[in-house]
């Protein structure tokens, strides 16, 4: 029987079915001697982990050749949800958004950061030419 675990949890967050208790953990729920399922919008059933999750979509007709990464809206796994132009660092598990600016660089923490930090008040907007940032102004 599946299991109706609860939406957007939190790392650390508990649910009890019987006597079994889960723990969420790093992007999935863990524990309770069975697997985890999620139902795909066709109403196949996944099973298990993220890495079964991926190597069933990875393995479909339509995805030939591809290697298939989950990701996650809320940001609970590989950091960030994946998008267009975002590349996936395979040796930190993270997706990495595109460089806004070739000035900036990537910090240990996968974040794109400006030469100069951002004053804390008010609204701007970064001048690549110049090299810093300009006050927007707000109506």
């Amino acid at each position: 029987m599946p299991i109706d675990f609860p939406n957007s949890p939190t790392n650390g967050q508990t649910f009890t079915v019987g006597e079994k208790v889960w723990i969420y953990q790093d992007g999935k729920w863990q524990g309770g001697n069975e697997d985890v399922t999620q139902t795909d919008i066709d109403g196949t059933v996944v099973g298990g982990s993220g890495e079964a999750w991926e190597t069933f979509y990875s393995a479909q007709p339509w995805h030939k050749g591809l290697t298939c990464k989950r990701t996650s809206y809320n940001n609970n796994i590989r950091k960030q949800f994946a998008g267009i132009g975002y590349s996936y660092d395979a040796e930190a598990d993270v997706f990495v958004a595109p460089q806004p600016y070739s000035s900036w660089t990537l910090d240990s923490n996968h974040d794109w950061q400006p030469p100069v930090a951002r004053p804390a008040e008010g609204m701007w907007s970064w001048n690549e030419e110049t090299q810093a940032w300009d006050e927007v102004e707000t109506p």
